[in-house]
């Protein structure tokens, strides 16, 4: 490997002082502990055992919602979303009344660690499954930005790389398969083997969490092959570490039916007309999940009484969380001016659904599982190398999913 910047850069009030060494950092898209648990019992990942072993695994929280757009927006800038600003995949913009997806880096209000370690001289590199986090994830970086999704496309003007899939040597991956995951994967290795990246970012997709319990053979075959990759980026030199933007459960009564309380039927059946409910995890994936999670914000016109509303949301069987707009501020770190005036968290085995009409459920490809609330919070914190016990003590306390950078830059005991 080339030399490798060491010069120190800030981002977001947190300072970082790589060591020259190669560094990858996964986002396991949807990947609950479980996941985890059962593969590593069964045999499937031995490279990861190894990893553990000689490293360090632990679990950390999550920003809420436990949405992509959310919980990737946190990783990379290193704070939660009431300063980065994502509140959801889709939200209602205060700005035009119109409801929009949040995938523009516009709607960022800070700068990434990725731009900031590029200008600080590190060959940088973001790879995504999903092509609707590529211009967040990449905005204001110097290096390569692209996704599996549309690795057929890229330019070297836009995703400074022109000859993706070559240097993959896979065919284009279907979005809806565990292959989009494993290609991105396999790109971060083609890079860091070209010498063309030494700081990674590689966010993958939860297709297979949503259509796969953690004992499914499917699942097991997916995490074994996740973790030839990470083998892979060790033999290469890397510190790699890997943590998930949320977990996932299946939200299904005992029959396997969807477990859907739609509340915007509920508030309009008790309160009449003119009140929306935005479901954060709305995006294009449609048989992902049904656009149903267990995370909701609720719009209520000025004849309706917010205390109304709330207390009578508070009645309703699977709802856990009622927040009114400051408690979530405060409670849940959301920014202000993006969410209702209404939060509402649902159970395990719960999904929030806007009305009957709205949700294509046809469209989902098996039982219903999916994520948002408090229930898939938690998730796995792995790192290559052993801790210093300044940060096994950090560790040991309230570690966050967006502390993942900090955690492989500054805390390795052999960096």
């Amino acid at each position: 490997m080339s030399s490798i910047s060491t010069q120190p850069f800030t981002c977001n009030g947190r300072h970082y002082t790589p060591p020259a060494r190669p560094i990858v950092v996964i986002c396991l898209d949807g990947s609950a502990d479980e996941y985890l648990d059962c593969a590593l019992a069964r045999g499937r990942m031995p490279r990861t055992q190894v990893l553990i072993c000689h490293g360090y695994r632990g679990k950390v929280r999550g920003a809420l919602p436990s949405f992509t757009n959310v919980n990737n927006a946190s990783i990379v800038t290193g704070v939660p979303p009431s300063i980065h600003g994502i509140s959801g995949n889709y939200f209602l913009d205060p700005d035009s009344g119109e409801e929009v997806m949040m995938n523009s880096a516009k709607f960022l209000r800070v700068g990434t660690l990725l731009a900031e370690a590029s200008h600080s001289g590190r060959r940088v590199g973001m790879v995504t499954a999903k092509d609707k986090l590529r211009e967040m994830l990449s905005h204001g970086m110097q290096g390569i930005g692209f996704s599996a999704e549309k690795a057929d496309t890229v330019t070297l003007e836009t995703h400074g790389i022109a000859d993706a899939l070559t240097l993959v040597g896979k065919p284009l991956p279907k979005i809806y398969s565990p292959e989009a995951s494993l290609f991105t994967l396999q790109a971060g290795v083609a890079l860091l083997r070209a010498e063309r990246c030494d700081l990674l970012y590689l966010s993958l997709t939860d297709y297979m969490q949503h259509s796969y319990s953690p004992e499914d053979p499917e699942a097991l075959l997916f995490y074994a092959n996740i973790d030839t990759e990470i083998g892979n980026l060790l033999d290469a030199g890397a510190i790699v570490a890997a943590t998930a933007d949320h977990g996932m459960n299946a939200k299904q009564r005992h029959d396997g039916s969807p477990n859907v309380l739609y509340l915007e039927t509920l508030l309009t059946e008790e309160f009449g007309a003119g009140i929306k409910v935005i479901l954060p995890i709305t995006d294009p994936y449609v048989k992902h999940h049904g656009a149903l999670g267990s995370f909701a914000v609720v719009h209520l016109p000025l004849s309706v009484a917010v205390e109304r509303v709330y207390s009578f949301i508070n009645t309703l069987e699977g709802i856990t969380e009622v927040y009114r707009r400051e408690e979530a501020v405060r409670r849940l770190e959301l920014p202000s001016d993006r969410i209702g005036e209404l939060v509402v968290l649902s159970g395990r085995d719960v999904v929030i659904g806007r009305t009957e009409a709205y949700h294509d459920i046809s469209a989902l490809e098996g039982g219903l599982r999916s994520h948002g609330g408090r229930y898939e919070e938690m998730v796995p914190l792995l790192l290559s190398e052993p801790l210093t016990p300044t940060y096994y003590r950090k560790a040991q306390a309230d570690p966050r999913n967006f502390d993942i950078f900090d955690f492989a830059i500054n805390g390795g005991a052999s960096c």
